[in-house]
């Protein structure tokens, strides 16, 4: 999780001064994005702009990257579109999908930004970017509203144009914590070495302290090593450790690098007793299982918090049936990915706002509609959504925080599937929380 949290006074600010820096921003940004460059395109058989009886969006995400690639997210969100286009669209407007490359660059991600601004798009939906802080002043100055970010940044639950759907690594972590302190011995987190890594021990923590546990060890590491034999071995010589005999937990939130840190992990557990692993959801997804060896690989067993029901949950069978219409053979879009789940729900979002609204869509209208207070429903994939100007959790610093809800699944034959049923609120555990 990265970026820097905003105290009241700067989100009254960023709200306030919004009309004044539009025009400013509007007028440069027609010049400020050159599509090759910034890897943006359109889904096809659709145009940009905001004809009458058009609404046009924007999606991005890092892809050919090498390391943080979320390829799925606009390949979702152009079927999205062509599957809701060959319904009649939304409210009989026809539905625009733009996406562009953000390649994981925070100058990458303010042009994606700018260029949602001189397409006059009227929402960000379903995107991933850690850059929050570069590209949301750019959508803020122009009153383009953020709907269901990935939810990696504290910005996303600080902005008052940010619209998350879930409650990113706050409730993941905070909801893993009070998990593991009914079942484990001594516990380790392994996290980046960075400003970002150290918001995070204070959130497990809180988990684990509502459960009445003892605080985990908190284990630095560096965000790009190539090898974490030296960690793995520390972690696993403190989670074998207990007066009690309870075998520890390892818990890994290294995001990208957590698979390098399980590798490392794998080869020295054989030397120490029997622990256990546990991560949440963004460090550890069912490509990431698949491709470390499933059922024989080193999350066998794992705990790991998410923000959804688990993939196979019929739940998710409507959007299963947009991507077999839509998508069928395109390997960049798997259903069990978070970051198809997401956009998904944020595209539901963004439909029902569009059916709520009479007369024009544009950006205003939209931001309008979710803040006067609509309810969003998802079939049941989160809690009813509904975003005020400050919600409970504002005092802990998270005022755009409405779903603290989080699952708990398990990794058994190589497969993520639900180890409790239903949603477990963490809302009270992160109020307690020493951030």
């Amino acid at each position: 999780m990265t970026g820097r949290r905003q105290t009241r006074s700067t989100f009254l600010s960023r709200l306030l001064t919004r009309p004044v820096r539009a025009a400013a921003l509007t007028t440069g940004a027609l010049v400020a994005c050159v599509p090759l460059a910034a890897g943006c395109g359109v889904v096809p058989g659709a145009t940009g702009g905001s004809g009458d009886d058009t609404v046009t969006v924007m999606t991005w995400a890092p892809e050919d990257t090498g390391t943080t690639d979320k390829s799925g997210m606009p390949a979702f969100a152009e079927a999205y579109a062509r599957w809701i286009n060959s319904q009649g669209g939304i409210d009989g407007r026809r539905l625009s999908v733009l996406t562009c490359n953000e390649r994981n660059e925070a100058a990458a991600a303010t042009r994606c930004a700018r260029r949602a601004v001189e397409e006059e798009a009227v929402a960000v939906v379903g995107s991933y970017s850690q850059y929050a802080d570069s590209f949301l002043p750019t959508l803020e100055a122009a009153g383009i509203p953020y709907i269901g970010g990935y939810g990696i940044t504290n910005d996303e639950f600080t902005s008052p144009l940010s619209y998350p759907v879930n409650g990113g690594q706050p409730v993941l972590l905070a909801g893993l914590g009070r998990t593991l302190a009914d079942s484990c011995g001594p516990v380790t987190l392994i996290r980046p070495d960075t400003i970002a890594g150290d918001q995070l021990p204070p959130l497990l923590d809180s988990g684990l302290q509502a459960g009445g546990h003892k605080l985990a060890g908190d284990q630095r590491a560096a965000e790009a090593a190539t090898s974490y034999d030296d960690q793995a071995k520390r972690a696993l010589e403190r989670a074998s450790t207990d007066a009690e005999g309870d075998p520890g937990c390892v818990v890994p939130a290294l995001g990208d690098r957590t698979r390098v840190f399980m590798d490392s992990f794998r080869r020295s557990r054989g030397d120490y007793p029997e622990v256990r692993t546990a991560t949440v959801l963004g460090s550890v997804d069912q490509s990431v299982i698949d491709a470390t060896g499933g059922a024989s690989g080193p999350y066998e067993g794992s705990y790991v918090t998410g923000w959804y029901p688990a993939a196979g949950d019929t739940r998710w069978d409507t959007m299963k049936e947009v991507i077999k219409a839509e998508a069928f053979g395109d390997n960049r879009i798997d259903a069990a990915d978070a970051g198809v789940q997401t956009t998904w729900i944020a595209y539901t979002v963004f439909r029902q706002v569009v059916e709520s609204l009479e007369g024009e869509v544009n950006a205003d209208t939209v931001s309008g509609a979710l803040d006067s207070g609509l309810k969003v429903t998802t079939g049941d994939l989160t809690p009813t959504l509904r975003w005020k100007f400050q919600d409970e959790l504002a005092a802990v610093g998270f005022p755009r925080l409405v779903n603290a809800y989080v699952t708990l699944q398990v990794v058994e034959d190589g497969r993520l599937v639900a180890a409790r049923e239903g949603f477990t609120d963490v809302t009270k555990t992160l109020r307690n929380a020493d951030l």
